[in-house]
Order: structure tokens, then C-alpha cells, then sequence
């Protein structure tokens, strides 16, 4: 059975929308708005309290304001309610990435949920920059016993060939 999150306001709904029906074993996110018309003008706190009481057995809220997670109100009410708080961590101005880190760990956070617990889920990617493919390219030369440069060298191809599509 899919699990019940609410998601909060910050995510691009066409995305969402979009990427549904890959999500249909794992989870179910209804957009804050789709709960009730009044969510979005709730404190935090008041979300969490508002999915509690609510008639669907919701498992969570899915949300990019990383600020709940030192707000004692917001944490004292998730403890009560033994909800699952998702946070996309660093993500709130880049809806695309909150939407991206939510997708890429939904599946595991669905599968880890408990219903007897509050749970928090802190989503995060770190910006890593280019590796050097000379590195990879010695690796794979180091498994048939070459130097990357011999590797290289037998395997490249012709300065004619790279002027050639092979679609054609």
C-alpha cells in the first residue's frame, strides 16, 4: 500500500504530475492545497496538526523549510503525532532540486516509514566537481596491464574517423 504524504507548496506541480505514475507502488503526494484549501496559510506546526486530525491516515509532509527542524513547536508537535518529516535539505530556492532529491529517496523513505514513530528524513546531494577521466581511463587500462597513454593510444580513433557520423 502506497504511503500518504502531503507536499508542501514549494514543489512544481506539473513535475510532480508528471512523474506520478512512477511513484504509484511507493507513494502517494497530494499537494497541501488538494488537503485543504486553508493549509497554506497554517504555522508549521498547524500542518502537521491538520494531517493528524484529518480523516485520511496520512504518514508524512514532504516540505523544502529546513527551519522546522529547529523550531521546538514544529518538533514537540511531530513527536505527538508520530508523523514522518521530509526535508529537502538546501533545496529551497531550487524547486527542480528539492522535486529531483524527493524522487531519488521516496522510494526508501515509503519503505522505512513507521506509523508508531515520528521520523525525520533529511534529503541532500553535495556539489561535487568534475573527475578526471585520465583516472578512469588508467583504471581500466591498469585491468589489461597498460599504462592509461597505451590504452589511450590503441584504442583512439583516427582524426578522419571523429569527422564521420556513424548514423551515416
Amino acid at each position: 500500500m502506497a504511503r500518504l504524504f502531503a507536499l508542501d507548496q514549494n514543489f512544481p506541480l506539473p513535475i510532480v504530475d508528471s512523474l506520478r505514475e512512477w511513484l504509484a507502488a511507493d507513494a502517494d503526494l497530494v499537494p497541501i492545497a488538494d488537503v485543504h484549501a486553508g493549509m497554506a496559510t497554517l504555522d508549521d506546526w498547524e500542518v502537521l496538526l491538520a494531517l493528524h486530525t484529518d480523516n485520511r491516515a496520512w504518514d508524512g509532509l514532504i516540505t523544502t523549510d529546513s527551519s522546522m527542524l529547529s523550531l521546538p513547536r514544529e518538533l514537540s508537535v511531530l513527536c505527538q503525532t508520530k508523523l514522518t518529516l521530509v526535508v529537502a535539505m538546501a533545496a529551497g530556492h531550487d524547486p527542480i532540486k528539492a522535486t529531483g532529491l524527493v524522487f531519488a529517496h521516496i522510494s526508501n523513505v515509503c519503505s522505512r516509514t513507521r506509523p508508531d514513530t515520528a521520523q525525520v528524513w533529511r534529503l541532500a546531494t553535495t556539489a561535487k566537481p568534475a573527475e578526471d577521466q585520465w583516472d578512469y581511463l588508467g583504471r581500466a587500462a591498469k585491468r589489461k596491464g597498460e599504462t592509461a597513454q597505451q590504452t589511450f593510444t590503441r584504442e583512439r580513433l583516427a582524426a578522419d574517423d571523429l569527422t564521420r557520423s556513424p548514423l551515416t
